[in-house]
């Protein structure tokens, strides 16, 4: 005679199952993570180069420039050697243009680049993350829409294409577009319950579960060992303002090379 306890007890393949669904969950808690924290710092990183690229443009040109002062003055020749070095540092490479995101050419910096220089307007820059909502809906279209959610091949793929525009809105902060792919998700068609799998199918879902999170892993660690990484953690909630205490460190550099500059050629 079995007692209710015996007959309640789940099945191993149930058990199995249940680590399967708790493990898929948990990856993709953790994909959203990353994936939320590597929008961040690519947005940070164009953010600081915008900001900062033509500081740290100025203070090369400026060392240049006055190398090429202290070289002429003294005629030395390792003073000659540092100067054009320096001076090499400066000249563009075939293909800058496009490296630098249309902020210098041939002939120097662009009008908008120039004016982070000074007191003038330009363009506001783009922001450094999404919005709070932005972020909200793509935690939920994520979670919804995840392709390790579904087992048809047909419909895996749906759901990738799909999570592919997700990404996209959600990295240009998007808030009106994930709104719309929200409401599409919610008309689209209905994914059928997934059904209990055979045991040998379920632990081969956990070993690529298994690989799929020490790649995340991977991915997730170089993205905190970098130094843009780095410089977001310093001021998470305030990277502007971190941002424009670098820029003024560093108008303080231009303004002692300047000063420096009109030293040496006032001696010349």
């Amino acid at each position: 005679m079995t007692t209710p306890e015996a007959e309640e007890a789940p099945r191993p393949e149930e058990r199995l199952e249940q680590a399967v669904r708790a493990a898929e969950q948990a990856l993709i808690e953790y994909e959203i993570a990353v994936e939320t924290f590597r929008v961040e710092v690519e947005n940070f990183s164009r953010l600081h180069e915008q900001r900062l690229g033509p500081l740290y443009a100025r203070i090369e040109e400026l060392d240049a420039e006055i190398a090429e002062a202290k070289a002429a003055r003294t005629g030395d020749p390792e003073d000659i050697r540092r100067a054009e070095e320096a001076r090499a540092r400066v000249l563009p490479i075939p293909g800058v243009e496009e490296l630098l995101h249309g902020w210098m050419d041939g002939h120097g910096l662009f009008p908008e680049a120039a004016a982070m220089l000074t007191d003038q307007a330009v363009r506001p820059p783009e922001r450094v993350r999404p919005s709070e909502e932005a972020r909200k809906l793509y935690r939920e279209l994520a979670r919804k829409a995840h392709p390790d959610l579904a087992q048809e091949e047909e419909e895996q793929k749906r759901r990738e294409e799909f999570l592919t525009r997700v990404n996209a809105a959600y990295a240009r902060g998007d808030e009106a577009l994930l709104r719309e792919l929200a409401e599409e998700w919610a008309a689209g068609p209905v994914p059928p319950e997934r059904l209990p799998s055979a045991a040998e199918e379920l632990y081969a879902r956990l070993e690529w579960l298994s690989r799929r999170k020490e790649l995340l892993t991977h991915v997730a660690r170089e993205l905190e060992e970098s130094a843009i990484a780095g410089m977001l953690r310093l001021a998470p909630d305030d990277p502007d303002g971190l941002l424009e205490e670098i820029a003024g460190r560093l108008r303080a550099d231009i303004a002692q090379r300047e000063s420096e500059l009109a030293a040496l050629l006032g001696q010349a």
